[in-house]
């Protein structure tokens, strides 16, 4: 049997998760003997789009599977095409809508999504929230992109957890962590944003809240950019050597473990190919680091000093 070529389609190549995705995909593609292509789209959906309709029009190869981590859409038309020249179609970390309609109308399509529970990661942080300020008041959210979904559902998830004495203002950022250096940066500037109290910055990801504490550092001064580092900082991803070691380090005071799963994808692409079942959707589970008891306890004990 010919060498089986997949197409990796990944949002960029500066976010930690991005590349232990790529890792991920990697090491599961070798086990299974495929030959595996990863391309970054640099944030862009429209080059993102462009890169994926290449490769299923190439002639140089042909690629027995398409699987893509979105930056906005869920490219239904590409989708579709791909399923149109029998294609696979996998997608990372996005609901769609259109894979259940896909998967009716053409039986023998191999398409389906694997992702995390969004809402569930939210929920985590709204409850790291209330562990991180016991007696309420306001948090700084870096939330990401609205494309996709991820960011919208863990906000959702996070509002429906927080405390009612937790409030949040909300600062968009695009998922890596020079974007929100930059972001931060500007905010800053805003001498109103530094008189609003804030008592912690809770974000969405692991690198855009290393991006905020860089942008604090070289914005601030003296006794006011302490007092900013001194505030608990929480992220998401939470990667062995990124954000768990950054806990372990101090510069996070949480961040919640949610493993790369394009490896998943890669194994259940290999089952498909073999003519066995696949589910429609695979979600994978998220857990706080350290646990919401733990976070809380330390947190107690430091006010109580």
């Amino acid at each position: 049997m010919a060498q089986r070529n997949i197409f990796l389609s990944l949002t960029n190549n500066e976010d930690d998760y991005q590349l232990a995705l790529a890792e991920s995909a990697s090491t599961a593609a070798r086990a299974h003997g495929f030959h595996l292509e990863i391309q970054f789209s640099e944030n862009d959906a429209v080059l993102q789009v462009q890169q994926i309709l290449a490769a299923l029009m190439s002639k140089e190869c042909h690629y027995d599977a398409i699987i893509s981590e979105p930056v906005g859409t869920g490219m239904e038309q590409a989708a579709r095409l791909a399923v149109k020249n029998g294609v696979a179609w996998g997608i990372l970390n996005h609901y769609t809508e259109y894979v259940s309609a896909l998967r009716r109308s053409d039986s023998k399509a191999v398409i389906f999504e694997v992702t995390n529970d969004h809402y569930e990661i939210g929920r985590i942080q709204g409850k790291q929230a209330a562990a991180l300020m016991p007696q309420g008041g306001l948090a700084l959210y870096l939330e990401g992109p609205a494309t996709g979904g991820a960011a919208r559902q863990r906000t959702e998830g996070m509002m429906a957890a927080k405390p009612r004495n937790v409030e949040m203002k909300t600062l968009k950022g695009d998922w890596t962590q020079s974007g929100m250096r930059r972001t931060f940066s500007n905010w800053l500037s805003l001498s109103t944003s530094r008189k609003l109290g804030v008592s912690a910055i809770i974000s969405q990801d692991d690198g855009m809240a290393i991006g905020a504490r860089e942008a604090i550092e070289s914005t601030l001064s003296g006794a006011e950019r302490e007092h900013w580092l001194r505030l608990p900082f929480t992220g998401c991803d939470g990667l062995p050597d990124g954000g768990q070691a950054l806990v372990q380090r101090g510069l996070l005071a949480a961040t919640i473990v949610v493993s790369p799963n394009s490896g998943l994808a890669i194994e259940l692409l290999a089952k498909a190919l073999r003519g066995e079942q696949i589910p429609e959707r695979s979600v994978g589970a998220a857990a706080s680091f350290p646990s919401i008891e733990k976070l809380a306890e330390q947190y107690r004990r430091l006010l109580a000093h």
